[in-house]
């Protein structure tokens, strides 16, 4: 079922490693115009144009943007007892990593009265997209939520698509996790127009917009963060879904079939990659995946995405090469199943996230692990990291220096201001100590 990719017997570049691996991705650019139309639509007329998109894409119009108190509180009471106990749980374990991310405030002494504290302050208001497509999303709630109550943000809203099924509502599950969250706003608007809205916020009806957008979404949903990127902040440009598994002999054929499986079913267009020296093993888990994908529910999309072009079994020399077609590849998820896997992973220089061993699963880190799972996609983990609640915070300096600390600096930053043909920056520390 999965395509071959044999780099054995060869030694290649980075550069040729980066064209010779699957690869899918998207072209945010081809979007761009008809996703503009709808920005400035959402930046001119507000929550009205937003509703209108609404009823075009979604084929519903809510009786009001942000859901009722009431409607939030009801949803909990459509869940099963088992998936709120999950949810409570796996908020619970979200909260514990991302609470120890918050760094603390340090003080460097440069000399006698001369010091700069970093200290880290929580963004003011984040909007949080949630998603509500080929599947519903409450994990994705909480790893977006949580981060931002750790770091301490003063408000967040939670942006999902209304629903024909649910009176207009976001889907009830969705509902229920910004509940059990404590999350009080959440507006019923999906798509670029959520995107828009939350950027510029509409006055009107008392939508206040936001300083960061985070969260995943369709590629409408990131070419309008891109076109609002600036006016707010955003946590990244997501692409499609993606697991590579490093693997030798020692690994079991089964579970990695199923792990490639497992994300296969995020999306026609993800994609799942082998790596690996042990052609036996290659062939093992072809055959399992091609005798167990149709157990699934979704088996028409895990085909699609499992023998397109972005998915693969890359063929290696050794594990070495193993490692580094790993890192040029840099996986949004890379599993080690291999011999001293912690090792392994150890020497990983490129991934949003790695999963070490046998049983610690991708769909471990989906729900539950404690780690987030909103993370770099398309080759990006090699420059950029996955949500945390360092997102929702900035770094800002305090310094502080007194007059015998700044006489002491001062002819040095008159020199470099000469150099630099910035005079006026020297005559402010001159006009310190000199009767100008």
């Amino acid at each position: 079922m999965l395509n071959i990719i044999d780099l054995r017997g060869r030694t290649p570049s980075t550069s040729e490693l980066r064209r010779a691996l699957p690869r899918g991705g998207t072209d945010v650019n081809a979007v761009l115009p008809t996703v503009a139309p709808i920005v400035e639509a959402v930046r001119e007329r507000g929550a009205q144009a937003a509703l209108e998109y609404g009823e075009k894409f979604d084929g519903v119009t809510p009786a009001a943007v942000r859901v009722p108190a009431e409607v939030l509180g009801r949803a909990v009471d459509t869940l099963d007892e088992k998936v709120i106990t999950a949810m409570r749980e796996a908020i619970s374990r979200v909260r514990k990593v991302h609470a120890d991310q918050r760094p603390d405030s340090h003080t460097t002494t440069l000399a006698e009265g001369a010091t700069v504290t970093e200290v880290h302050l929580p963004i003011d208001r984040v909007g949080l997209y949630v998603p509500g497509g080929k599947a519903v999303y409450p994990s994705s709630v909480i790893m977006n939520v949580v981060p931002a109550q750790e770091a301490g943000c003063r408000s967040l809203v939670v942006a999902s698509p209304p629903q024909a099924d649910h009176d207009g509502w976001p889907h009830p599950t969705i509902l229920a996790a910004c509940h059990l969250l404590g999350v009080e706003e959440v507006w019923a608007v999906g798509g670029a127009q959520a995107v828009a809205l939350l950027a510029y916020g509409d006055d009107s009806v008392d939508l206040d917009p936001v300083d960061i957008i985070t969260g995943p979404g369709n590629i409408f949903v990131t070419a309008a963060k891109r076109l609002v990127n600036g006016v707010v902040g955003i946590d990244a440009e997501a692409g499609p879904s993606e697991i590579a598994i490093l693997a030798d002999s020692s690994a079991d054929p089964v579970y990695i079939a199923y792990d490639l499986i497992s994300q296969a079913e995020h999306d026609d267009l993800a994609a799942s990659v082998l790596i690996t020296h042990d052609e036996e093993l290659a062939r093992a888990v072809d055959r399992e995946i091609d005798e167990r994908y149709t157990v699934t529910r979704n088996a028409e999309r895990v085909a699609g995405a499992l023998r397109g072009q972005q998915s693969g079994i890359v063929l290696v020399d050794d594990l070495e090469q193993g490692i580094a077609v790993a890192d040029a590849y840099a996986a949004e998820h890379l599993e080690i199943h291999t011999e001293n896997a912690r090792e392994v992973a150890e020497r990983i220089r490129h991934a949003g996230a790695i999963f070490v061993g046998a049983y610690s699963p991708v769909p471990l880190g989906d729900y539950a692990a404690g780690s987030n799972h909103v993370l770099p996609t398309s080759g990006t983990a090699r420059f950029s990291s996955g949500l945390s609640t360092h997102t929702f915070l900035r770094e800002v300096n305090l310094i502080e220096y007194d007059r015998t600390a700044l006489k002491e600096i001062g002819p040095h930053i008159i020199a470099l201001a000469d150099a630099e043909d910035l005079p006026a920056h020297g005559e402010s520390i001159r006009s310190r100590f000199e009767i100008m």
